[in-house]
């Protein structure tokens, strides 16, 4: 039921947003054609993910039905068990999906993880979380390019950066910014729990669009280094860019050539820009306050504790508690993203 009234709402929306295609001159007003095509598009890929949850549920049922049929067969049990998890799965991506309603929640998502300075466990703990959200988008069936990756010595890595290029995973992922503290005990009850961190950066791919403000050139220092990689052979020209009223910096080494590299930096510090602008309600990029921005490491988001006794995870942000940390750690972190967007919503 859920899945045939939903269906036909969001098809009446794709067909009335077909209909202003129709109606409206695409070349009068190039930015309101973007965002009239951009909403055709995602009204598209929400009918077709209606149709996939509705799919689903008749599979579950008709399997379900032969089940009883054949009550020994308990293979066809578990189809039916499987498909109805399937069928959830699309239930609930909709319903947050409807959620996004951020200026910026459409976009894809940079992370950029980086160490904290404890030691070479905060570098195995930043690969603990870059495994953890490359493991969350492959269970969702997406892929993360990982565009840069510096590993420490030969145990983990001293930062990070993952590129997913889908839609809506900014709205997904923009909770995850902040300071990750791990909180590791022992067996021996009187030593104190010790501590790591690493950092989640999260910058929002614009993937229809740059959304382009204007940035001075005499407001930005570029920078190139010339970076060699695990093997002498292999080396990476990074591009690291300084907006100098903000103090923001970016950087990026994942693409092929210099131009490539300078353009994709140029990119990620627009968006940032963009983002902090927004936070702070100005209008434009030379509007920003420089003293108001949030340093990352003053914006704790989640404590991941493991003791022999016990073991969970914490978010500050939003006060919800999950038990069952290796399961976090292995990807699912739903209920986390999930508790975020709808603090976002109810703010």
């Amino acid at each position: 039921m859920f899945a045939s009234t939903a269906l036909e709402m969001e098809e009446a929306s794709r067909t009335k947003q077909e209909e202003m295609v129709r109606d409206f001159d695409l070349w009068d007003d190039p930015a309101k054609s973007n965002d009239i095509l951009v909403k055709l598009a995602n009204s598209a890929k929400l009918v077709d993910s209606l149709k996939d949850l509705r799919y689903k549920v008749e599979e579950a049922k008709l399997i379900q039905q032969l089940a009883e049929r054949n009550a020994i067969d308990y293979g066809l049990y578990k189809q039916a068990y499987d498909a109805s998890l399937d069928a959830g799965k699309i239930q609930d991506q909709y319903e947050m999906c409807k959620l996004l309603k951020g200026p910026f929640d459409v976009a894809g998502a940079c992370l950029v993880i980086k160490a904290g300075s404890g030691g070479v466990y905060s570098k195995l703990w930043a690969e603990k979380l870059l495994n953890m959200y490359l493991k969350w988008a492959k269970k969702h069936g997406y892929e993360g390019r990982i565009v840069d990756r510096r590993p420490y010595k030969n145990e983990g890595i001293t930062s990070a950066t993952i590129e997913f290029e889908f839609e809506c995973a900014y709205g997904y992922l923009s909770g995850e910014k902040g300071v990750h503290n791990l909180i590791r005990g022992s067996q021996n009850e009187s030593s104190s729990l010790k501590a790591c961190l690493a950092t989640v950066d999260v910058i929002p791919m614009f993937l229809d669009s740059a959304r382009d403000q204007e940035i001075n050139s005499e407001d930005l220092i570029i920078s190139s280094s010339l970076i060699f990689g695990e093997q002498k052979r292999q080396t990476e020209l990074t591009v690291c860019i300084q907006h100098v009223p903000t103090g923001i910096s970016v950087q990026s080494s994942g693409e092929r050539s210099h131009f490539a590299n300078k353009t994709k930096a140029l990119n990620r510090l627009n968006a940032k820009l963009l983002v902090i602008a927004k936070e702070q309600g100005v209008a434009s990029i030379s509007s920003i306050r420089k003293d108001s921005i949030v340093n990352l490491l003053q914006e704790e988001t989640r404590r991941y504790i493991s003791h022999p006794s016990y073991k969970l995870v914490h978010d500050v942000k939003t006060g919800i508690e999950v038990p069952e940390l290796n399961s976090v750690l292995d990807g699912n972190i739903e209920p986390l993203i999930a508790a975020h967007i709808n603090t976002r919503v109810a703010q």
